[in-house]
């Protein structure tokens, strides 16, 4: 006995059966309950062995009771039952704390003392706890339900009727509200009342005639420690003044005072023992239901904790693991088999029963880490085939064929890796993922054909616009009467050349035949496309187009030479021509022809816009413009490049803009001819012998004149070549006079200078010899050709003194 002067306590009852009488009597005289009377309180605690009935009552009442040893072991503690004095509560109050109701120790057939106890306790008790662990709750063979039930017909047939409360503590609350678990057990608990035979003086006596049921809930003490200590704490306060009314004790009918409790007991317990109406009905199931129950919690708990356990489910959160359902099968019958050895020798239904249970519980909680496993096993199996895929089809391989063995040979490398995952303890289905896989090897297929198909159609459109772009382009910037023809052949070779390489790529897919046909035809449409395209691309740039062809036809000659205005020239010939071919660029231009179809477009546009005055004429009775129209006759505006009324406007600018070239070279034409005619009209020439006959007669009388005349005619000569009059005044009056005005001094300077350098070279040549007076004649001309010659650029020399001089 541990005494100390908060607590005391004793044994009140041994394990053998013993009520220790002497114990009882110290007991009462060391905690003085006598000198309590009536104000004192009785509360007893049972349940199953191990589930920390003594941890509570000594958090709950400040007591001494002896606690299990977790480190050494699930055993028997409380053996017997002990009573102690609670220390801080008024009024006094005494509690019991009775053996566990499933030891091993006893065995499974001895339990007549946990009978015995039970019953005792319900006797002399004013509130027994009830202590019941939360997932018992709704559980048939749980909670001492089978000792309650005999319990409650037995103490009816025994004693006077007494209200006793019962008040159940729910041990390691999950998160299911309190508000939900009472009302179950409850129910649980009047189911008990309503099976139970009564005597026919209490077969219509309700349950809380005799009991007053209350329910309280607590966290678990070694999760949650501090929690669960909050919880007692309250717990604790209800025990205060418990006896008085409305209190916890509830019925206090039949109390014997104080001093009368110990004998009291004595005798309950001794009635109780000697009955042999109270040999309850063994209770093999329920012991077997809680301990299998508490094996099977303590192997799940160790199977989460198995560091093996943890290393695999971390491995396979991130990476394939290899072995992975050999590993997990053996770690799964490692834990099953250790429970099979401790719960060998309970009850073989509940036995079985509890590990299945258990089996489902720790197949419920691996599942994830299979469903990660094959998950694993899917990505990892789909990247390759993505890679062999692609490798088969850049060795060439057809792409049917390619897709098939493949989708073939990693699907069966999927079976084969997904079976290794399997566990021995599960059935597990691996469909779904093989399913999904499979949709999705499927859509990289199609993927990957839809790229290649569409790369295809690209590279033969590419091809088309390469092959048709350029040529059509200068085919219709030489607008001429093949040019349409000449298209529509280019664009039915290209095509067909297009369409048949296109279609000897798709054989390698196995499409239908109205998708292949489709294909084929999307591309015979690009090729048109792309002329339609290109046709109109140069219709927009046709007026520049037919400004190019009247430049080129106006300007140059039939051997593509510059032309040259003369004055010879037809320029409203070479006018008409010229227009008439850009005129013929428009009509053709006007319509894409790559059909069939014969129409009226240049004679239309000839007879309106070359020959207005006959069209008019034709018109004439009708009034109506031809052009006046937003469409050609027969023609589909979908082949309409340019309408009447655009080509009318076209027109209009266009030969708006080639008049100034029209001007231009009729100007030119005319500089030519007044160029190119020096002497003055015959009626001049006449006039100027008939006038001048008789100055003419006087220079020929004094040969003196004509001498000056010619040195004049030679320096005014001089002059014209070097200042290149006619070369000034072919850019106009004002500017040839304005540029002769700046060049005329210099030039005679130059002139002055010329002459001089000659003469000094004659004056040193006739002090060494008196030359002859033809020599001396010769000077004049030979100085006025230098001049001359040096005005040209020095490209020849009169005579070789000269050019000796020049060198």
């Amino acid at each position: 006995m541990d005494t100390n002067e908060f607590c005391c306590s004793t044994h009140l009852i041994d394990g053998d059966g013993n009520f220790n009488v002497e114990g009882v009597d110290k007991f009462m005289k060391e905690a003085k309950i006598a000198e309590c009377g009536l104000s004192y309180a009785v509360v007893a605690i049972m349940g199953p062995q191990s589930s920390g009935k003594s941890t509570l009552l000594n958090q709950l009442f400040r007591t001494d009771f002896r606690e299990m040893d977790a480190f050494k072991g699930r055993s028997q503690t409380t053996k017997g039952i002990w009573m102690a004095k609670c220390v801080g509560i008024e009024p006094c109050t005494i509690v019991m704390d009775l053996e566990g109701t499933d030891g091993r120790e006893r065995g499974e057939d001895d339990t007549a003392f946990e009978k015995q106890s039970a019953l005792f306790a319900l006797a002399v008790s004013d509130i027994v706890l009830i202590n019941m662990w939360c997932h018992d709750i709704g559980r048939e063979q749980a909670a001492n339900k089978p000792l309650l039930k005999t319990v409650f017909q037995v103490m009816m047939r025994l004693f006077s009727p007494r209200k006793t409360t019962m008040l159940f503590v729910i041990r390691d609350k999950t998160r299911t509200p309190l508000e939900n678990l009472e009302p179950v057990l409850r129910e649980d608990i009047q189911k008990i009342w309503d099976a139970v035979p009564k005597p026919e003086a209490h077969k219509e006596t309700p349950l809380n005639e005799f009991f007053n049921v209350e329910v309280v809930a607590l966290s678990s003490f070694e999760e949650k420690e501090e929690q669960f200590k909050e919880q007692v704490e309250s717990l604790r306060q209800r025990f205060h003044h418990s006896i008085a009314p409305g209190g916890l004790a509830g019925d206090r009918r039949g109390v014997v005072p104080a001093s009368g409790f110990s004998f009291s007991a004595e005798q309950i317990w001794k009635v109780i023992k000697e009955n042999k109406d109270l040999d309850l009905p063994a209770h093999k199931v329920m012991v077997a239901t809680v301990r299998c129950e508490e094996i099977a919690n303590e192997k799940f708990s160790y199977f989460i904790e198995n560091e093996e356990w943890r290393e695999l489910e971390e491995a396979v959160q991130t990476q394939h693991v290899r072995g992975f359902g050999k590993k997990l099968t053996a770690i799964l019958d490692t834990c099953l088999t250790v429970y099979d050895a401790e719960a060998t020798y309970f009850d073989e239904g509940v036995r079985s029963s509890k590990r299945k249970q258990l089996e489902d519980r720790l197949l419920q909680l691996v599942h994830p880490a299979y469903q990660a496993m094959l998950g694993h096993i899917r990505s990892g199996t789909l990247n390759k085939f993505k890679e062999a895929f692609n490798n088969a089809l850049n060795e060439g391989k057809n792409f049917s064929a390619a897709a098939a063995d493949c989708r073939e040979l990693f699907m069966s490398q999927f079976d084969e890796a997904s079976a290794g995952a399997d566990i021995d303890q599960a059935n597990w289905d691996s469909s779904k993922v093989r399913d999904k896989l499979s949709r999705d090897i499927d859509a990289h297929i199609d993927s990957v054909r839809a790229a290649k198909l569409s790369d295809l159609t690209t590279m033969y459109e590419k091809n088309l616009d390469e092959a048709l772009s350029g040529p059509v382009e200068a085919l219709l910037d030489g607008a001429s009467s093949d040019t349409w023809p000449a298209i529509k052949k280019l664009l039915l070779r290209e095509k067909e050349k297009a369409i048949t390489g296109l279609s000897g790529s798709l054989s390698g897919f196995e499409m239908d035949a109205a998708t292949k046909d489709k294909m084929l035809s999307k591309l015979e449409n690009h090729a048109r496309g792309i002329v339609e395209g290109k046709a109109r691309e140069e219709a927009g740039r046709v007026l520049m187009r037919m400004k190019d062809r009247f430049s080129m036809l106006f300007s140059h000659d039939s051997e593509q030479m510059p032309r040259v205005w003369t004055g010879k020239e037809d320029i409203r010939a070479i006018t008409k021509t010229a227009r008439s071919a850009s005129l013929k660029l428009l009509s053709i231009m006007a319509v894409i022809r790559l059909d069939d179809e014969a129409d009226s477009i240049e004679s239309t546009l000839s007879l309106a816009l070359m020959d207005p005055k006959a069209a008019s004429s034709t018109n004439k009775s009708t009034s109506v413009d031809t052009l006046a129209s937003s469409t050609w006759d027969k023609i589909p505006s979908s082949k309409t490049l340019i309408t009447p009324v655009q080509c009318k406007s076209l027109w209009r600018q266009f030969k708006a803009e080639t008049e100034y070239t029209v001007g231009q070279a009729i100007t030119a034409q005319e500089a030519s001819k007044r160029n190119s005619n020096w002497l003055p009209p015959p009626w001049a020439i006449v006039a100027l012998l008939i006038l001048g006959f008789n100055e003419f007669m006087t220079l020929l009388r004094n040969p003196l004149y004509l001498c000056v005349i010619f040195v004049v005619f030679l320096v005014l000569k001089a002059l014209w070549v070097q200042l290149n009059v006619s070369g000034e005044f072919s850019h106009g009056v004002l500017p040839g006079l304005i540029s002769l005005s700046t060049k005329f001094l210099p030039t005679v300077m130059n002139l002055l200078k010329k002459l001089a350098e000659a003469g000094h070279g004659q004056a040193n040549a006739s002090h060494q010899q008196n030359p002859p007076l033809s020599a001396r004649s010769g000077f004049s001309s030979t100085a006025s050709s230098e001049v001359t010659s040096s005005g040209k650029g020095n490209e020849h020399s009169s005579s070789p003194s000269a050019h000796h001089k020049a060198q």
